[in-house]
């Protein structure tokens, strides 16, 4: 409520006026009272709010720290720098809105406080000192006496002029009154309003962050379902293999150690034999450490023609026989430990202890061959070089060699990368794309890859770059296609069609592009096809390819696979037998490209909705797998395959791809259907399975790998692991197919090399 004085009273001096003046006076002192308190009491919530932001990013930056050491779980570390940069905008909003507090409220209400009240106060007292000398003259002008005139001269000019200075100074008191009475109000409400438009600034700020935050965050919730659930089916199998390896355990004599007597020269990683051994000291007093044996205890290993040692994983070994060809083993029985052998070279002697009679044999015999095999190495060249060479041998040696390549080589993320397009995201182009769909072959970023995940495999397989294991022929495929090459076929028509792409961060606008893209392909170039091509195109490529299958057909196994192609990945078979593809309907043009290796015709027939297990009729049904067969691609399969191929469909005679590619001797290809759950029991028409072909082929290779996935499936179905890959000697010889399949294809042809030779 506004209290005002009346200037009339003023003059007057009357018991209102003075009344007046001093409700305004107590009014003011409790105002001024209830604003150094609001003031008091702002200070302390912007020092806590500051104290808040100060411990926010704090909690911040532990988040920040969180996600550095994520750095190998794309998803962990994406998400936290995700969620740390929107708390780090809100607390720069917090800061903010505590900066316009204080100018608001503080600053603003300490200026009214500090200058406005202050000349209040100043005039006040003018006042009270002009009204006490007014008083004063008044008491003298009456107590002057009649007679004494000069008295009563002066005393009435004192008095005019105090009355006159009273009603100047009581005049501008009064305005003082009137003008602070009114501009609190305004100063007041002036202060408050910014502070609340503050809150309202800093209440919209967060909602548009959040917003924005919003369907990433709901993305990753239904990421999150799908972890949970993978979570739950890794404790299921790793409590699964957990049992399965007590039992084994239980029925193991521990006493005698026999897990590790086994040895291999040719083992992959080069480490002939490993295992913990006693090592007694090489100084002057030749003792063994009995209070600390673990000082004593290392874990020893025999691997490029060397014998060292390890204390820790990390640590860098430590070599006690420089060349084994330089040294002798030998029982040690003439000392109080049991078990002891001894490693003597020309320089120093090595006295070791192991934990049982049996694992000494095994150590002693492993040196022994060891020695022998670095002599055989060391000494004759050419006799290492035929024997990798060797069909006995040779996959074995191929297959190290291939992990050596990949244990050097470059990563999944920056292969896939350095194909054309390929840096930044297929649909939104946002940059260094971590995802990818492996039946599309195209990088994606983790939003878009969301969204093809929701489409259903049959649309779109998606595998992350970085969290994911890559197998050869996946990979190679990946290089094969790419961004560039996907785009020109599912974004033939988007500038006709004058259609933008989505930006990233626009999920709605994410989906329906997707979606109108991949599944209702609005933007591909449909082009007008028949039914099926004329009769004179249909005759022409059929008779070409039935007269390539007669020929071969009517040699023995071993003639037909020199008569096959054996061409590397990139190389393109003739093709002037086939027509124009736009002529053709999208599967006989997949047939035809799958024939080719041409995987950018093919997904180029895939838009167009052929059918990947299109048969046709004028070739006894072959499919384009068979084609694909035919062609001798590896990679050609591989695509065929994760477009949803049927890898057991037969033609006519009874064969499916299994057959075709032992028939042809493509090891590499037998080796992938192998892996994708071809029917190796299946017959044709003779009564043939792949086996007996390949027997009657005299293929090593290919026997060794039906008769590996034979026994792995027959000992699969005894022990009741039904969906389970197998024991992992299995699964590292056909890792060892697939590397040599796909990176070193010549070195699987050393049957037919052989078979020109003579």
């Amino acid at each position: 409520m506004k209290m005002m004085v009346d200037f009339e009273e003023c003059l007057k001096d009357s018991p209102r006026f003075r009344a007046a003046l001093e409700e305004v006076e107590g009014d003011v002192a409790e105002l001024e009272l209830k604003l150094d308190k609001l003031v008091k009491l702002c200070i302390v919530m912007i020092d806590t709010g500051k104290a808040f932001c100060v411990a926010n990013k704090q909690f911040m930056n532990g988040i920040r720290d969180l996600a550095q050491y994520s750095s190998n779980d794309a998803v962990v570390e994406t998400s936290l720098t995700k969620f740390s940069d929107s708390l780090q905008e809100m607390i720069n909003f917090h800061t903010i809105l505590f900066d316009q507090t204080q100018r608001s409220i503080k600053a603003q209400l300490q200026n009214f406080v500090k200058e406005d009240l202050r000349k209040f106060k100043d005039a006040k007292k003018q006042f009270e000192k002009v009204s006490e000398e007014k008083e004063n003259a008044l008491v003298k002008n009456a107590q002057v006496q009649r007679n004494k005139q000069h008295e009563v001269e002066e005393a009435t000019n004192i008095l005019t002029a105090t009355r006159k200075c009273f009603r100047h100074i009581a005049l501008d008191y009064v305005l003082q009154i009137n003008v602070l009475q009114s501009k609190r109000r305004s100063e007041i409400l002036k202060s408050m309003l910014s502070f609340m438009y503050a809150h309202l600034a800093f209440f919209h700020q967060g909602y548009d962050l959040f917003s924005e935050l919003g369907p990433y965050m709901k993305d990753l919730g239904a990421q999150l379902d799908q972890l949970v659930v993978d979570a739950a089916k890794e404790k299921r199998e790793m409590e699964q293999k957990h049992s399965t390896i007590q039992q084994k355990a239980a029925l193991q004599d521990f006493s005698s150690d026999d897990s590790k007597l086994e040895y291999n020269v040719d083992a992959a990683n080069g480490i002939v034999m490993e295992g913990y051994l006693f090592k007694r000291a090489s100084n002057a007093f030749k003792t063994w450490n009995r209070k600390k044996p673990d000082h004593i205890r290392r874990w020893f290993s025999i691997q490029n023609n060397q014998l060292v040692y390890q204390k820790k994983f990390k640590d860098n070994p430590t070599v006690v026989v420089e060349d084994l060809r330089l040294c002798t083993v030998k029982h040690c029985e003439d000392i109080e430990r049991r078990f002891c052998f001894e490693v003597v070279s020309p320089t120093k002697s090595c006295m070791l202890q192991a934990d049982s009679e049996k694992l000494r044999q095994a150590w002693i015999k492993a040196v022994q061959t060891s020695i022998a095999t670095a002599y055989r190495e060391k000494g004759d060249e050419a006799e290492k070089l035929d024997k990798k060479s060797s069909p006995s041998t040779g996959s074995l040696d191929s297959g190290n060699e291939s992990k050596d390549k990949l244990l050097k080589g470059e990563s999944a993320l920056q292969r896939v990368q350095c194909i054309p397009g390929n840096a930044s995201c297929c649909d939104c182009g946002l940059a260094d794309p971590r995802w990818a769909s492996i039946n599309l072959g195209i990088t994606l970023c983790i939003e878009c890859s969301g969204i093809h995940r929701s489409l259903g495999v049959h649309f779109s397989k998606v595998r992350s770059l970085t969290l994911d294991t890559w197998e050869p022929e996946l990979l190679k495929l990946m290089c094969e296609l790419g961004n560039d090459v996907i785009n020109r076929v599912y974004e033939a028509k988007v500038e006709k069609m004058g259609i933008k792409k989505p930006q990233p961060g626009q999920r709605q606008e994410k989906e329906a592009y997707i979606k109108a893209k991949y599944v209702e392909k609005k933007f591909v170039d449909k082009y007008s096809t028949s039914s099926s091509p004329p009769e004179q195109e249909k005759r022409i490529v059929s008779r070409s390819c039935e007269e390539k299958r007669l020929s071969i057909s009517k040699l023995g196994p071993g003639d037909q696979m020199k008569a096959s192609p054996q061409s590397s990945e990139g190389e393109r078979q003739d093709s002037s037998v086939f027509l124009d593809s736009k002529h053709l309907n999208p599967g006989l043009q997949l047939y035809r490209a799958s024939y080719e290796k041409n995987l950018p015709k093919m997904a180029e027939a895939l838009a167009h909705d052929a059918d990947v297990n299109w048969a046709n009729s004028e070739e006894n049904k072959a499919t384009p797998l068979i084609q694909a067969v035919l062609g001798g691609s590896l990679v050609t399969c591989e695509f065929l395959l994760q477009n949803g191929a049927n890898v057991n469909q037969r033609d006519v005679q009874g064969r499916g791809p299994l057959h075709h590619a032992t028939v042809l001797g493509h090891t590499g290809q037998v080796c992938l259907f192998l892996k994708r759950g071809a029917n190796q029991h299946a017959t044709d028409e003779e009564g043939k399975d792949p086996l007996s072909i390949a027997v009657e082929a005299a293929n090593a290779d290919i026997v060794t790998l039906l008769r590996l996935a034979r026994m792995n499936e027959e000992m699969r179905e005894s022990e009741g692991l039904y969906g389970q890959p197998g024991d992992e000697t299995y699964q590292d010889i056909f890792r060892d197919f697939s590397q040599m399949a796909s990176n070193n294809p010549e070195k699987l042809n050393r049957f037919q090399q052989d078979s020109q030779k003579f």
